[in-house]
C-alpha cells in the first residue's frame, strides 16, 4: 500500500513522510498488480489515507526507519517481479547424472550471460538427459536435451574465441532473469593486450614463437571442442534424444548492425546468427516468412534487411548498414533457402504494416472478399517495380497474338516470297545487261594509262611556265632596286671616278 517514502533534509527536527495509493490518482507502472485491483474495488465506498508524516527531534530513529522501509519495499518488488518471470516458465525435467561411464567434459569455460554481473567460469559436463555447468563458486545451470532448439559450434578461425552456443525452446532462469541463449567459450587470445613502446620486427624470434604458439592453441582448442560436440551427440542419441551441432558458413557471412554496433553475421543450416558479441543475434529461419531489402538505391552504399516473422503479432528482425557488395550473395542464399524477398528504396513503418497485415484474413489471396476484385497477394505490394508474373503473362498473350497473326499471314508471305524471287532474278539480269553496256562504252586500261600520261605532261608544262614567270619578275625587281640605289648615291655624294679600260693582251706567236 506504500507508494513512496520521503525523508526531507533535517532542520531543527527530522520529518518522515509516507505516501499511500489512493483512489482518484494515477497508480503508475511500478504499482503492484494486486494493489491496483484493490484500489479499483474499494474506491466507490472506502476512505483512503493519502499520506502520514512523522516528526522526531532525534534524526537517527527516523533515518533508520526510512532505510528499513525502503529495503522491505525493494525486496517485495523483486519477489513480485521474480514471480511474474517464473509464471510463464515451462517446468524442466530433472537432470539424470551418468554414473556408469566416463562423462564428456570441457574444462575452464566461461559462460555468457553471467551470474549477478560477475564473470562465471567452470566446467561443462554431458549427462544422460542434459548438460550441466558447474561454476567455480558452486553455481549450477542445467540444460535439458529436449529444450535445445539449436546447438551451434563456432571454431576460432578469425575470432578470438571458440564457443558452443545453445538456443533454447523455452527460457530458463539464470540468476534473476529469463534467458533463451546460453553460451560457453574459451578465449584463444586476450581481447585486450598491452602494446610495448618499442617496435617489434616481423623477423623477431619472440614474435614468431608467439604466433606459432597461438596457431597451435587454436588448433588444439578447435579439436577439443569438436570432439566434445561429437561425444555429446553420441550421448544424446544413445539416450533417445536428437541433437546436432551446426557450424556457421563463414564464406556467406556479411557485416551488419542488428542491435547497436557493427558485427559479423553468419548463416548456419537453420539460423542467421552473430555469437561473438553480446547481445546475441539468433534468428530461426523456420520462423521467417519473408525478407525485405530497404534503402536499395543507386546512390546509397549500404542497405537494410527486414526479416518478417510468421507470427504477425511480433515485430520483424532488422539488420542495418549492410554493404551493397553483399546483396547478391545474400539474395542467392535466400533463394537456396527457399525464402521470398523484395526490394524497396525507403524505410517502412513496420509497426503499422504488421497491424494491417494481421487484420487481413485474405492476405495471401489475390482477390478481395467478393472474390472478383483483383489485389496483390501476400508481400507483392512491397515490390519496387511491377509484378514479374503479370509482365510474363502479358508477354505470353502478345506472343500468342503474334503467332495467330503469323498463321493468318503465312500464305501471303509465301506468295510474296515467290514474287520477290522472280523480281530478284529479273533485277539480276538487268544489272548484268547494264554492266555489259558500261564495259562497251568505257575505256580499257591502255587508253586510261595514255590519257593519264598526257595529263601529266600538260601539268609539267604549266609548272615550267609558272616558274619562268616568277624568275622574270624577280629579275625586274632586282634591276629597279639597283637604279634606286645609284640615284641615292649621286644625290648624296660626288660622282664616282671613271673606269679605266683594260689594255689588250698580246699573244706571242710560237
Amino acid at each position: 500500500t506504500i507508494k513512496n517514502v520521503v525523508l526531507p533534509d533535517p532542520d531543527s527536527a527530522t520529518y518522515l513522510r509516507i505516501n499511500f495509493y489512493t483512489a482518484g490518482m494515477a497508480v503508475g507502472k511500478d504499482a503492484p498488480a494486486n494493489m491496483a485491483k484493490l484500489v479499483q474495488k474499494y474506491a466507490p465506498y472506502a476512505s483512503f489515507i493519502r499520506e502520514m508524516t512523522f516528526r522526531s527531534l532525534d534524526s537517527h530513529n527516523l533515518t533508520q526507519a526510512f532505510r528499513q522501509i525502503s529495503e522491505l519495499r525493494k525486496r517485495a518488488r523483486q519477489k513480485e517481479l521474480r514471480e511474474l518471470e517464473e509464471a510463464n516458465l515451462v517446468k524442466q525435467a530433472k537432470l539424470v547424472r551418468t554414473k556408469t561411464e566416463r562423462v564428456p567434459r570441457l574444462s575452464d569455460l566461461t559462460m555468457r550471460p553471467v551470474f549477478a554481473g560477475r564473470k562465471t567460469q567452470g566446467n561443462l559436463e554431458a549427462h544422460s538427459n542434459g548438460l550441466r555447468f558447474i561454476s567455480m563458486r558452486g553455481e549450477i545451470v542445467d540444460i535439458m536435451y529436449p529444450n535445445i532448439k539449436h546447438a551451434i559450434f563456432q571454431p576460432c578461425e578469425n575470432e578470438i574465441m571458440v564457443l558452443v552456443h545453445f538456443h533454447l525452446r523455452h527460457p530458463i532462469m539464470l540468476g534473476k532473469k529469463k534467458q533463451q541463449d546460453i553460451q560457453f567459450f574459451t578465449e584463444v587470445i586476450d581481447a585486450s593486450q598491452t602494446v610495448d613502446a618499442g617496435r617489434r620486427s616481423m623477423y623477431d624470434p619472440d614474435e614468431m614463437d608467439d604466433e606459432q604458439r597461438e596457431r597451435q592453441l587454436r588448433r588444439k582448442l578447435n579439436e577439443a571442442f569438436k570432439e566434445f560436440c561429437r561425444k555429446v551427440e553420441n550421448v544424446a542419441k544413445k539416450n533417445g534424444f536428437s541433437l546436432e551441432f551446426d557450424i556457421p558458413y563463414r564464406d556467406l557471412g556479411f557485416n551488419g548492425n542488428p542491435h547497436k554496433e557493427m558485427v559479423f553475421i553468419q548463416p548456419t543450416l537453420n539460423c542467421l546468427v552473430n555469437l561473438t558479441e553480446t547481445p546475441f543475434f539468433v534468428v530461426n529461419l523456420s520462423d521467417v516468412d519473408h525478407v525485405h531489402f530497404e534503402r536499395v538505391t543507386f546512390m546509397s552504399k549500404a542497405f537494410d534487411i527486414v526479416l518478417i516473422n510468421k507470427d504477425f503479432s511480433k515485430q520483424p528482425w532488422r539488420v542495418d548498414m549492410i554493404p551493397n557488395d553483399d546483396k547478391e550473395s545474400i539474395q542467392e542464399w535466400l533463394t537456396d533457402m527457399e525464402l521470398s524477398y523484395t526490394e524497396g528504396p525507403m524505410n517502412l513503418n513496420w509497426k503499422q504494416i504488421m497491424g494491417t497485415v494481421a487484420g487481413d484474413d485474405r492476405f495471401y489471396m489475390d482477390t478481395e472478399e467478393d472474390e472478383v476484385t483483383k489485389k496483390e497477394a501476400g508481400w507483392s505490394f512491397l515490390r519496387m517495380f511491377g509484378n514479374d508474373e503479370e509482365e510474363s503473362d502479358d508477354g505470353d498473350e502478345d506472343d500468342s497474338e503474334f503467332s495467330e497473326g503469323n498463321d493468318q499471314e503465312s500464305e501471303e508471305s509465301e506468295e510474296e516470297e515467290e514474287q520477290s524471287e522472280f523480281d530478284s532474278e529479273s533485277e539480276s539480269e538487268s544489272d548484268y545487261d547494264a554492266d555489259e553496256d558500261l564495259e562497251e562504252q568505257g575505256m580499257d586500261w591502255d587508253d586510261m594509262e595514255r590519257e593519264a600520261a598526257a595529263a601529266d605532261r600538260q601539268k609539267r608544262k604549266r609548272d615550267d611556265v609558272d616558274d619562268e614567270v616568277d624568275v622574270r619578275a624577280k629579275r625586274r625587281g632586282s634591276r629597279g632596286g639597283a637604279q634606286s640605289r645609284g640615284g641615292a648615291q649621286r644625290r648624296g655624294s660626288a660622282p664616282p671616278p671613271p673606269r679605266r679600260k683594260a689594255a689588250p693582251i698580246k699573244r706571242r706567236r710560237r
